[in-house]
Formats: C-alpha cells, structure tokens, sequence
C-alpha cells in the first residue's frame, strides 16, 4: 500500500495529512478576509478623518467671510475704504470677531483698488482664516467689493503636511 494511504478500523481508504491541509486552506481564507476588512477600515476612517479636517476649514474659511462682511457694513466705524479715502489705516484698532483680534489688519492702495489683509484665528479649537478684501472705484463712480476669505484646519503660517484649506469668495 501507498505511504500515503491507510485503512481504517472500518476498511475505508483515508490520505494522511488531509485534515491539515484542510486547517490550512480555511485559515487562510478567513485570514484573507480579515486583512481585506481591516484596509477598508482602514481607508473608511482616513477619509472620515479628511472630511472632518475639511470642515474645519470651510468654517474657518465663512466665518473669515462673515468677520469680513459685518466690519464691511458697519457704516460707522467701517475699516474697509474704497480708494478715493485719504488712508489706508483701519479704523477703529480694537476689531474683532468671535471675541478674537483681527491679527495684522492692514490695508494698501494700488491704482483704483484698496486691498486690506487680516488672519482671524478661529476662538474654539484649531484652524484661522486669512482674509483679504479688495475695494476698488469704478469709471461710474460705484465701489465694488470683493472679500477672498481661505480657511485652514490648522495655524495659517503651519507648514504641516496635514494642512487642509478651504475657500470663499464673495462679490458685491
């Protein structure tokens, strides 16, 4: 008889090692299975990860925006000038929003256009925008306005890899 067949107590024919190769080819598929729920994982929770960083950053980006609109429209105090103003110097010098100072407010003038920049660092938790609005005066006499506000997950001056950033631009 062959070294790799024996009879059993009951005469029937049985290969050796059968049971082992059986063990093996069922571990190694359940261990394929596992591996391949554990990359989708894996990818599932980066994504979830970027789109929460992503978020960050849009709001970053609207509340810059907003900060940008409410000082726009404050007709009393309003520190952003068309061109045709005599001074580029915001005014007052105590602005804020969402209880945070305008950081490095300051504004120049080129041709027909006043461009004002400021970072707004966001109060609660990470993130800041930095915000430019550009004011110019046109042939009909009419100011047109124009705020880029981009948002970022992390400190605006950060270099990370992980920096996300998010833009709005509003024309009026």
């Amino acid at each position: 008889m062959n070294n790799f067949l024996r009879k059993t107590k009951e005469g029937c024919v049985v290969e050796k090692g059968f049971a082992m190769l059986f063990a093996v080819l069922v571990s190694s598929i359940i261990l394929a299975i596992g591996l391949s729920i554990f990359n989708l994982t894996i990818k599932e929770l980066t994504l979830s990860s970027s789109g929460r960083e992503s978020q960050v950053a849009f709001y970053a980006a609207d509340t810059g925006a907003e900060c940008a609109l409410y000082w726009n429209f404050q007709s009393a105090v309003s520190i952003f000038r068309p061109p045709s103003a005599s001074s580029t110097t915001p005014s007052p010098n105590t602005q804020d929003c969402i209880g945070t100072q305008l950081g490095g407010l300051s504004g120049t003038i080129s041709g027909a256009t006043t461009t004002y920049v400021f970072t707004l660092p966001m109060a609660i938790g990470t993130g800041c925008a930095r915000v430019t609005v550009k004011k110019g005066d046109t042939a009909s006499g009419i100011v047109n306005t124009v705020i880029d506000s981009r948002g970022y997950n992390i400190n605006c001056d950060s270099d990370d890899d992980d920096k996300v950033e998010r833009g709005i631009r509003v024309v009026f």
